[in-house]
């Protein structure tokens, strides 16, 4: 059976824009899959359509959850943009979702946030903690540099990378599922978002490295596209 595997993000949205076709092929291959979401995403300075976004937002994530085929969704009220000042409150939060759920891997954004945001950061941290205290595999999406400077040269500064050497496995994915949770994010799939070229350079890849292994789950994101280098805890 193809490993469960729970998603932790900050903000409604993250699930789909970063996370969305691993999840997608998660679900397909036959595992569970959820997403705990720390905040509403009240603070986005983006705001494509009216309303409250605090509403908006958790109407959008449901709705994605369901394109991803997610079977669990967990929405908490941590304050857009200061997930950080409670690190300790969220880590508790994150071990009550691994309690609820029984993932055997967890995935996150990347330690450095993708984007440098402190609430990816946070989020990231706190399901690290959690999965080195239960021993709980935690797989970070990343971007190798070769995506982040390319972006750069064209003007898009906002991501980080990671050397490619650093990445240890690359994955094949089918973006279609994405791309239809994507859409149900109105709120922040504003034309001219760097998510489009960032999609477009990264093709049908996705690439990831381990934050804590056990060694032991069958990582279900797609078809491996390069093989598995050793990593440690």
């Amino acid at each position: 059976m193809p490993a469960s595997v729970l998603a932790v993000v900050a903000h409604p949205d993250d699930e789909s824009f970063g996370l969305g076709a691993l999840l997608s092929s998660a679900s397909r291959s036959g595992a569970r899959a959820g997403v705990l979401c720390l905040t509403h995403g009240e603070a986005s300075t983006l705001h494509g359509v009216d309303g409250d976004l605090r509403v908006v937002r958790e109407g959008e994530l449901r709705s994605a959850a369901k394109r991803l085929g997610l079977c669990w969704v967990r929405l908490l009220d941590h304050p857009d943009g200061a997930v950080a000042d409670d690190q300790a409150r969220v880590t508790a939060d994150v071990a009550a979702a691994v309690d609820s759920f029984h993932p055997d891997v967890l995935l996150v954004f990347d330690p450095n946030g993708i984007t440098g945001h402190p609430d990816h950061q946070a989020a990231t941290r706190a399901a690290v903690a959690v999965g080195r205290r239960h021993d709980i595999d935690v797989v970070a999406w990343t971007l190798p540099t070769s995506v982040t400077e390319a972006m750069a040269a064209e003007g898009m500064t906002m991501f980080a990378g990671v050397p490619d050497d650093a990445v240890q496995l690359t994955v094949a994915v089918d973006r279609a599922a994405q791309l239809e949770a994507v859409e149900q994010h109105p709120s922040q799939a504003v034309p001219g978002s760097p998510l489009w070229r960032r999609l477009e350079l990264l093709g049908d890849r996705e690439h990831l490295r381990f934050l804590h292994s056990t060694g032991r789950a069958e990582l279900p994101f797609g078809a491996p596209a390069t093989a598995m280098k050793e990593c440690t805890s």
